[in-house]
Formats: structure tokens, C-alpha cells, sequence
């Protein structure tokens, strides 16, 4: 059974920065792709940046390239996302999933994290 944990989320002014991270349990994680996805209230979970399995892939959705930057340590099975020049509209909660494939989205990831609430006041 594998298990992602995130952590790192919480209250920003806008303008500033925040870093949040995902751990994961088992030793398969060099073996998938993962994404960090949010889900603001009313609103769709929406694709945010994904990572290919040795990190040197990667992608992110056009709200937050240039912004936003996506890493992973394999050695800690932990998949980070830093979040800069934040903006009110980046309010959401963030997840982290697994996939085996290179989609953007949800319905190809099988595995999620509970999420980690990130608040950009304005």
C-alpha cells in the first residue's frame, strides 16, 4: 500500500513564497512519474507541474510556469513543489499523486496524497 503525506502548506502574503512537499512510503517511488495538482472550493482539481521518474522531466500548467518549480529527492522518496510570486488565485488545496504514465490528467494518477491547504492573502 503506498502512502503520500504532505506537508508545507499554510498562509502567504501575496508576492511571497511557500514550499510544499510530499512523502512517500514503499520502495517503488523511482519508479513512477508524480504531479501536484489543487483544488480551490467550487472549483475542479486542476493540473499544477509533473515530474518524470529521474526528475529530469518536467511540466507545468501555463497559470504557474515561471513560478512555480517541481523537484524530487529519490534517495527520501519526497517530491517537492516550490511556489513563488504567489498570487491570491493560487489559493487551493494541494495534492500529490502517482501515475505510470505522463498525462496531466487526474484520472490517470493512482495514488493521492490529503492534501496540504496554501492561502495567498491579498
Amino acid at each position: 500500500q503506498v502512502q503520500l503525506v504532505e506537508s508545507g502548506g499554510g498562509l502567504v502574503q501575496a508576492g511571497g513564497s511557500l514550499s510544499v512537499s510530499c512523502a512517500a512510503s514503499g520502495r517503488t517511488f523511482s519508479s513512477y512519474n508524480m504531479g501536484w495538482f489543487r483544488q480551490a472550493p467550487g472549483k475542479e482539481r486542476e493540473f499544477v507541474a509533473r515530474i518524470s521518474r529521474n526528475g529530469g522531466g518536467t511540466g507545468y500548467a501555463d497559470s504557474v510556469k515561471g513560478r512555480f518549480t517541481i523537484s524530487r529527492d529519490n534517495a527520501k522518496n519526497t517530491v517537492y513543489l516550490q511556489m513563488n510570486s504567489l498570487k491570491p488565485e493560487d489559493t487551493a488545496v494541494y495534492y500529490c499523486a502517482r501515475t505510470s504514465g505522463w498525462s496531466i490528467s487526474p484520472y490517470e494518477y493512482d495514488y493521492w496524497g490529503q492534501g496540504t491547504q496554501v492561502t495567498v492573502s491579498s
